[in-house]
């Protein structure tokens, strides 16, 4: 799928959150900082400014850098916790900073630390940002067979978009087609779409895909007479549209009035066009019954049981 003009492109992260470790700090130090509010602590002995806790993603990547920081055996930062040092979306805050190592510490168990076991080889272990991680492409095939469908979707969407190649991923899972959770990559792998802008975008086409509806085209591109524009998503041969619409979207009144041009000229181009927010992605039952009222009564459906996980997770 080749991608809009203009269009985003995650890259990996070069620069990461000061973090302040309890043990660089004596203990009247940490706590008088913390009751005055000037820091957060974001994970074991690691704490943050508190003005910059209010920012989700830099909390989660506070969270691994304090993990470097504090481990002293080898490691290498994997699955969800790589996905944020490249800067791909994930669908969801990580409830733990995910690494591999070679072997597991004999004590001082974290819940908030998950460890895989195993040496990664030398071509999936790279630096981002100063920090040991898995290669992008490793990275993409961890979360594509250990996370459920949709979470591993919004990965592997923006992980194509970043550059991976499908046929990389597939020979990944060549090497090991047995192994724990390649039926599931092979799966995603063969849904994904980098045309997917956000994990929004990809949660909208999922919710599609698991009606069974018809693979839609991503980037539609719409000649109207207000110029050419993009939707993110269609049916060319059904003249179908579906927008997502984000808060960030509409940033004032000339916003809204530029959006509101756009649509009527698509809309006067022939096309039918529904709309999707946050709450419809609550109730997928009641968006696929506004989308089948856009398209042909006798569309063809397709079964995908791959996708039958809670596709909210």
């Amino acid at each position: 799928m080749a991608l809009r003009p203009g269009s985003p492109v995650p890259a990996p992260l070069t620069t990461l959150p000061k973090v302040a470790l309890a043990g660089d700090h004596t203990r009247q130090e940490v706590a008088a900082r913390v009751r005055r509010g000037q820091w957060h602590r974001v994970g074991r002995g690691a704490y943050l400014s508190s003005a910059a806790v209010a920012d989700r993603r830099r909390v989660q990547l506070a969270r691994i850098v304090g993990v470097h920081r504090r481990l002293r055996a080898p490691h290498v930062f994997s699955h969800d916790s790589a996905a944020l040092l490249w800067g791909l979306p994930l669908w969801s805050d990580p409830d733990a900073v995910h690494v591999y190592q070679a072997h597991r510490p004999g004590a001082g168990r974290d819940a908030t630390l998950s460890r895989h076991l195993g040496s990664t080889a030398p071509a999936d272990a790279v630096r981002v940002a100063g920090l040991p991680v898995t290669s992008l492409e490793r990275t993409v095939l961890d979360c594509a067979s250990t996370m459920r469908p949709l979470a591993g979707l919004v990965v592997v969407d923006a992980g194509l978009r970043a550059g991976v190649l499908p046929g990389e991923i597939l020979r990944m899972i060549g090497a090991n087609p047995g192994g724990r959770g390649m039926a599931r990559a092979r799966a995603v792998l063969d849904l994904a779409d980098a045309g997917a802008e956000s994990a929004q975008e990809t949660a909208v086409r999922f919710v599609l895909l698991r009606a069974g509806l018809p693979r839609p085209q991503t980037q539609v591109r719409v000649e109207t007479r207000a110029g050419t524009f993009w939707a993110d998503l269609g049916w060319e041969q059904w003249r179908a549209l579906v927008e997502y619409d984000g808060r960030p979207k509409y940033t004032g009144p000339e916003a809204l009035i530029r959006e509101k041009r756009r649509h009527d000229a698509i809309v006067e181009a022939g096309w039918r066009v529904v709309r999707v927010t946050r709450e419809d992605l609550r109730t997928p039952a009641l968006l696929v019954g506004r989308l089948r009222r856009i398209l042909p009564r006798d569309v063809p459906m397709e079964r995908r049981p791959q996708l039958s996980s809670r596709w909210h997770a």
